[in-house]
């Protein structure tokens, strides 16, 4: 039923929700010791996360190390998992995560409008951020970005033989060799498939449909399978699970296209019936620190709007890539449309 009355709501934009009452972004907060006792007292902060598992473990890890005492408990889903399961709980009362955090911009517009988010701004984000990456009345920030990429095996592709454009990869040759991540429970590739839908049309979709794809859920699921060699190619899948791949030593490589690559952009959030608000308020300065920025970007190679954090000499910069952005006002109305023609080019 909720599932339901969520897509009315996206149908219409969000117009039919009665939109909370915003107001400018409250002041700037640092961790102060105070807060930091009253985070202790109430003893854990509870993490929905789009992130890959073993980042998101990373860095509750390093949390733990600097407040001891404050247990993280990780709830990792892909992104449309995790926006269903807030609407869920939020929709019948129940109130287990602190702090939320996806892939996909539209579903932090989506809680704002249903005022399921408590306005907060870390030091770190007004002093640092870039205005387009942080909601003006501070309901959210972008705590990562990433690119959604074509990667392959070395070992069982040539580098002359490897795609060089989207177009590219419907040629026969790539036929029963790809894998690819889905729309309906990725939020990286609900943004990848609206972006290359605008730039290269349904029509493409169609033809990539016949290409007898390897169909995977998540976006941190094609590189796995690339590292697994049960597939050559991946159509679209996290750069930054690939960078720790190539960390490991896996014999891939990353394309990205002449035609540009998309970019998604994860927000967080804390929310506004946290269970732990002061362990909440911690965590999610905590998550735009430098410290934890840097461990982000070298242990799980994701891109940062933090601009003191160094990336890896060996990684291709964001300046060096031609970007596809992703406009969330335009891609909510588009969600049904997406879903519908991605089941009908791909029969899942």
């Amino acid at each position: 039923m909720w599932k339901k009355a969520l897509s009315a709501a996206l149908l219409a934009t969000g117009l039919a929700a009665s939109p909370a009452a915003w107001a400018e972004a409250p002041a700037p907060y640092q961790i102060t010791p105070e807060l930091v006792a009253a985070a202790k007292a109430e003893g854990k902060v509870v993490f929905y996360t789009a992130t890959d598992v073993a980042v998101a473990e990373k860095l509750a890890e390093h949390f733990k190390s600097k407040y001891p005492g404050i247990a993280v408990q990780v709830e990792r889903a892909g992104s449309e998992r995790v926006f269903q399961r807030i609407g869920q709980e939020y929709s019948t009362g129940i109130y287990n995560a602190d702090v939320i955090e996806t892939s996909d911009a539209v579903h932090f517009e989506y809680f704002k409008r249903q005022g399921w988010l408590e306005p907060m701004v870390p030091q770190e984000v007004a002093d640092k951020w870039p205005a387009d990456e942080r909601d003006p009345d501070g309901n959210f920030a972008a705590y990562r970005a990433h690119l959604s990429v074509i990667a392959y095996r070395t070992d069982l592709m040539k580098d002359a033989d490897a795609p060089k454009t989207w177009e590219d990869l419907l040629d026969p040759r790539f036929k029963d060799k790809m894998v690819k991540a889905h729309p309906g429970y990725s939020g990286t590739v609900m943004t990848s498939t609206f972006v290359l839908s605008q730039l290269l049309g349904w029509d493409y979709f169609e033809k990539l449909g016949k290409q007898n794809i390897m169909q995977v859920q998540s976006s941190t699921e094609p590189p796995k399978k690339l590292a697994q060699g049960e597939r050559a190619l991946e159509v679209d899948g996290n750069e930054y699970n690939v960078f720790r791949l190539i960390d490991e030593g896996k014999p891939i490589k990353i394309v990205y296209p002449d035609e540009g690559t998309p970019l998604a952009v994860g927000n967080a959030a804390v929310l506004k019936q946290a269970p732990n608000p002061n362990a909440a308020k911690l965590f999610y300065a905590f998550l735009f620190s430098l410290d934890a920025q840097q461990l982000n970007s070298d242990f799980g190679g994701l891109r940062s709007f933090h601009p003191d954090v160094k990336e890896k000499a060996d990684r291709t910069p964001l300046s060096k890539i031609k970007i596809l952005h992703s406009d969330p006002e335009k891609l909510e109305p588009e969600i049904p449309t997406i879903k519908a023609n991605y089941e009908k080019y791909f029969g899942t």
